[in-house]
Order: structure tokens, then sequence, then C-alpha cells
């Protein structure tokens, strides 16, 4: 096969050569200079370079028009592409999630209506448009929460006291949302929700031709909104009961989902789980590894598999024999501005701590990321624990984020290179 990859997930977290032979296949790696650096030496494949001044689909089609050729498939396996992909897939008319498909699996109001409809719970929410021209009316009065439709890591997610609040806020333009509050260019990407109380989850597997082959629950430690504010975070495997798995295929049937990975989020109330949001992709931080080390499932060498064409249902590995219980975790360091690393105080019991699996600290003295990420060697610290019980894998994050503190210093200034 012709493969086109719109590549943008650094090589090393994917595996693309554990789904995709690359001797057989004709593979093309179309993305920025950054990420195409991330391809291993020695990879039978071509590399095609794009600006990165336009969209993935802009310059994939301006490189085709000036360079006509066919594929077979084309994949992306980043949250931020998968639309750029499907509507190259409409242009060359090859098969794969349609638009309509992954709209449906990236906008947080489309998928809540249709979850909605197959008669599952979700949050109220309203469009913000329709929540300023009701004048602020709606369904709720209790906490709200303002967030885009296709946002990510719980950038510009803010929650408000009351829905009245909420209202003020856009009203004023002082949400704390820039795109909102500069010139209401913003408005339109935005839907308010209420706030649901609750342990939020998180469901990971995949699914081919509709039915969920493999399939993993982990409840989070922290939450993405406090983690974008400064505080780690992670989450510890816990048990799928037969109902959670019905839900959980009830609602990827309901958004269409159906070959590849997903990462769906919930919260459980005492009635049971209410929908928040799902995507037809991995999920980040170190989810792939701890399904990996739970299950012996790498999911996105399977999710490949698929996407390609292969059948996988039958042919995925046994669990390992003793069942273990993982949990990941991450520290930021973004919330900090410009800095310097330096350590982490009350970490070494925890970084000599035999159940640590992996345990990735920025070196002293490397600069402090500027963006929110998940990504191991990047953040200032992420890995993972393997315990004998999911109580003992929370008990373990919950005492590890209680006892770190994080040392900087400020940005070292450079020295001018003497005049000769």
């Amino acid at each position: 096969m012709r493969i086109l990859v719109l590549h943008r997930v650094p090589y090393p977290k994917i595996a693309y050569h554990r789904g995709i032979d690359h001797e057989l296949h004709d593979v093309t790696y179309f993305g920025r200079r950054a990420a195409l650096d991330t391809l291993p030496d020695g990879l039978r494949c071509e590399r095609v370079e794009r600006p990165g001044l336009r969209s993935p689909y802009d310059e994939a089609r301006a490189w085709l028009d000036a360079e006509p050729r066919g594929f077979d498939r084309v994949i992306s396996m980043s949250e931020y592409e998968l639309l750029d992909a499907a509507r190259l897939r409409a242009d060359l008319g090859v098969e794969g999630a349609t638009v309509e498909q992954v709209e449906l699996a990236r906008d947080k109001v489309l998928m809540k209506r249709a979850v909605a409809a197959a008669g599952l719970r979700v949050p109220r929410f309203l469009p913000v448009e329709e929540f300023l021209a009701s004048g602020g009316a709606s369904p709720w009065t209790g906490r709200t929460v303002l967030k885009p439709h296709r946002g990510a890591s719980s950038v510009d997610v803010v929650v408000f006291d009351s829905a009245a609040e909420a209202h003020a806020a856009l009203i004023g333009r002082r949400t704390g949302v820039a795109s909102i509050d500069e010139d209401g260019r913003g408005l339109p990407d935005h839907e308010v929700e209420e706030f649901v109380e609750g342990p939020i989850l998180h469901f990971d597997g995949l699914v081919e031709r509709g039915s969920v082959l493999t399939l993993g629950a982990a409840e989070y430690v922290g939450t993405c909104l406090a983690y974008a504010q400064g505080a780690p975070m992670g989450s510890f495997q816990r048990e799928v009961t037969d109902t959670l798995a019905d839900w959980v295929a009830a609602a990827l049937a309901a958004v269409r989902i159906e070959n590849g990975s997903f990462h769906l989020e919930a919260i459980l109330d005492e009635f049971g789980p209410v929908f928040l949001e799902v995507g037809n992709r991995v999920g980040g931080a170190d989810v792939v590894d701890t399904f990996e080390l739970a299950t012996g499932v790498h999911l996105p060498s399977f999710e490949l598999r698929v996407l390609v064409g292969g059948s996988v249902a039958g042919t995925l590995p046994p669990p390992p024999a003793e069942r273990g219980w993982y949990g990941w975790f991450v520290h930021p360091g973004h919330h900090l501005g410009a800095g310097v690393f330096e350590g982490f105080d009350g970490a070494g019991p925890f970084r000599s701590d035999p159940r640590t699996v992996t345990w990735h600290e920025l070196p002293a003295g490397a600069p402090l990321p500027d963006h929110i990420t998940y990504g191991a060697h990047e953040t200032a610290l992420a890995g993972i624990v393997g315990t004998d019980s999911p109580e003992e894998t929370r008990d373990w994050l919950t005492r590890l984020f209680a006892s770190l503190s994080l040392r900087t210093s400020a940005p070292h200034a450079r020295v001018p290179d003497p005049v000769a």
C-alpha cells in the first residue's frame, strides 16, 4: 500500500514500525521539521517537510497539486490533525473515517448531543451563543464550565461559581480567555455546561468495525484543569465492570467511533457514569504504556494495523500472567514561567521505590517547559508506578503529590562572546 501519515506526534510515542511494515508498504511522513526529526535513522520511508504556516490539509493539498500522486490510506495519530486527514481522504477517495465522523468525535457539542440522543447521561450544556441569546438562562444554576468545542489539555477552560457569574463574565469580556475577551471572535468556538461532581474516569481501548476488542479503566488523581494551573496529576487503573463496559460501547456507537483507539472521559456520580468527552485516539501522558503493562496490548500498533486494513480481532496478545495495577503521574513546570529546573524536594523515597516503573525527571539546570505538556522528558516529572491493587496505586500517587516540592532558579544569563 501507499500510506500517507500526517506526522505530528513524536515517533517514539507511536512506534509506527510496530504497526506498519515499512518494507512491505511505501510510507510517506508529511510534517514539520521538528516532527520529521523524530523519525529513526534507517527507516524505509519518504520524508516530506511542510512549512507549518497553514493547516496540514492546505499544505498537503499544495504539495499534491505540485506533485500529484495517489495513496491507499491517509492516517493521522494526532487529535489536532484527524480532521485534516479526513478531508484529504475525501479529496483522494481513500477509505477511512469520514469528515462527519471525525467532527462527531472532535466537537464537544456534537458528541454530547449524539450521546444524549442515545439515552446516556451528559452534563446539561449550551453553545455560548445560545447561552448569551437567552440572557444567561440555563437549565442549571450552579457551578458552570466554559470550554472550547475542540480544545485539549484544558486550555482555555474556566470554571465559574454559577451560571450567572459565567454570563456576567462573558458579557463583560472578563472570562480570562483571550479569544473571547479581546474581540469576541472565539465565542462561537465555546460552550458552557454544568459542573458535575464525582470521580473522573478515563476509558481506553481499541475498537474494530464497531466492536470493542480491549478496554481499560482508570481514575484520575487531580484533574487536567488543575494541572494546567500548576498541580500534579495522574491516574490509577481500576476494574471495568460489565455495566461500565456496556456503557462505553454504547457511547462509542453514539459518536460513530468504529475503528482505532479511543480515549473516553466520564464522571461517576451516585447514579452511574456521566459522559464528558471522547477522542478517536490514544490517551496522552503514559496512558499507552500503562495500558500495555496491564494488558500486553500496545494500542497505537494495533490501531495502525486496523487503519491499514488488517483485522486484529483474535490476534491481541494475552494479558500478563500476574495482574499488576499501574498508574502514571506528571508534575508540571509550565505554570512557573521562564525559569530553570533545579530539582524536587521530597522525591527521593519515591524515585528509589521498587514499585516505581519509570521516572523521568528534568536534569538540574534544564529550562522549564513554556507550554502545557504531559510528555516525559518535557515536563518537570513524568513516570509510572505499579502495585498489587488499585487502592495501593492511588495511595502511592496521593503521597507522591503531597510530598513533592519543585525548586527553580532564574534563567541563566547568556554570557556574550568576547569581541575579537
